[in-house]
């Protein structure tokens, strides 16, 4: 091999070309990146809102749909899903969002019980309202 040599040529980068974005995902962050995604896929090197939206979208449904029924109908279901046999689930569809449906579940009932609200109906759990309500 004397006398061989190696061209080497420098290159221009295209200005045009976007250098790809990864982020590693697990079955909990999966959902949350999906929804991330619809509305555009973060850039290289900037930081993904995916990891904000894990905990934030669920609470603010939580907030937006704060009902003690639904939120626990919610909730038993996405508990259902994750007790039941995985290959023998009716629903094995709906695997990869499991995660997802717990914890829009969770803070469902959770605000549902901080509004007092039972399917639009006042749980008065906590005592009689302070404010008279006329008829």
């Amino acid at each position: 091999m004397t006398g061989s040599s190696i061209m080497a040529q420098e290159r221009q980068i295209d200005n045009e070309l976007t250098i790809p974005t990864f982020y590693r995902q697990t079955q909990f962050s999966g959902v949350f990146q999906m929804i991330v995604d619809t509305y555009g896929v973060p850039n290289y090197k900037e930081v993904n809102p995916a990891v904000f939206a894990c905990v934030t979208f669920p609470f603010l449904f939580g907030v937006m749909f704060g009902d003690v029924m639904h939120g626990g109908l919610l909730l038993g279901f996405s508990l259902y899903l994750y007790w039941c046999d995985r290959a023998n689930s009716p629903v094995a569809a709906m695997w990869d969002i499991k995660h997802f449906l717990l914890l829009m579940g969770f803070f469902s009932t959770f605000c549902g019980f901080c509004y007092n609200d039972y399917s639009s109906v006042p749980l008065y759990l906590f005592g009689e309202s302070c404010y008279e309500i006329d008829y």
